[in-house]
């Protein structure tokens, strides 16, 4: 194969690589960072400790509550009064063990629902929406508290309380992206090596093409990492207006978390191996030896002049 074909396939093949990178590592983390339930809960376990998640918490709860009662006794003229002792009951239970085992069942007892949902093929499967049923939450935590020996515990009722989580008409939609994350997240990263490996293959100067693979690695790292910020702004931006700031973006935070280590570590690697080639390329042993002693390069010898039985 001539050379000059033989540069451009390989530099193609490269830049092919690069680009999938980022989109690689974007897809492995949907598809199997996302997807995976005890890897779900334990992403969103420190969550239950965060003040914002927690003062969050307590508004939404508190606001139920208020309006349960306002719909159940007429207190419309004490609303104001009691609803600071509402909160701040509640804003004392999300410091206890019992909300963080609710919140951990919460998450978990959701995931589960919405996975069922996505990987289920029938036809009929998007006529109703996605819902959860806050029951087992409500009895996990009933148990805590049982055992914890709190007085009145286990006279808590444990009704089936049914929240719908993804409405009917996303569901179709959802599916096929689901569906497609699966298969990109496997062929994705697959196609990224596959196009390096031929692509240094074919070059002519293989210690460059190596180098020029690392840079675009790292480059494809930093996109990664820009794309995150990116993204964390225009989600906060297209929230409604009563959903707190804060607390969203400690759950964007909690998630994309392991897309941020991926960017670093795809940036620090890529320019680690730019590197190393470069010093091995232009930082010989025998050359650093000649200059740290001072000593100038040695003079080719001469040839010998013939004697004269020689000549």
């Amino acid at each position: 194969m001539p050379q000059r074909l033989r540069s451009a396939l390989s530099a193609v093949l490269i830049t092919l690589s690069c680009l999938l990178v980022p989109f690689g590592a974007l897809a492995v983390w949907a598809a199997y960072g996302l997807t995976d339930t005890g890897r779900y809960v334990t992403t969103m376990a420190p969550l239950a400790t965060d003040p914002d998640v927690r003062e969050a918490v307590a508004n939404a709860v508190g606001d139920s509550l208020l309006q349960e009662v306002d719909h159940r006794l007429d207190v419309g003229p004490l609303r104001g009064s009691v609803r600071p002792f509402v909160h701040d009951a509640v804003r004392s239970f999300t410091q206890t063990e019992a909300f963080r085992l609710a919140w951990d069942t919460g998450n978990r007892v959701t995931h589960d629902a919405v996975l069922r949902a996505l990987r289920d093929d029938r036809d009929d499967a998007a006529a109703e929406p996605v819902t959860v049923d806050l029951a087992p939450v409500t009895a996990q935590v009933k148990q805590q508290l049982s055992d914890e020996h709190i007085p009145l515990a286990a006279r808590i009722p444990v009704q089936h309380t049914t929240v719908a989580v993804l409405p009917a008409d996303e569901l179709t939609s959802l599916r096929k992206g689901f569906h497609v994350l699966e298969v990109a997240g496997f062929w994705l990263p697959v196609a990224a090596v596959a196009f390096a490996a031929a692509g240094i293959a074919l070059a002519v100067r293989r210690r460059r093409a190596i180098a020029a693979t690392a840079l675009g690695t790292a480059l494809g790292g930093a996109l990664l990492g820009l794309a995150v910020a990116i993204g964390r702004r225009l989600t906060l931006a297209g929230l409604p207006a009563d959903v707190p700031r804060p607390a969203a973006g400690a759950v964007y935070d909690a998630l994309t978390g392991t897309l941020r280590t991926v960017s670093w570590l795809l940036l620090g690697l890529g320019l680690a191996v730019a590197l190393t080639t470069w010093l091995t390329r232009n930082l010989r042993p025998a050359r650093l030896v000649r200059r740290w002693r001072g000593s100038p390069e040695p003079a080719p010898a001469s040839a010998p002049e013939p004697n004269r039985a020689q000549a």
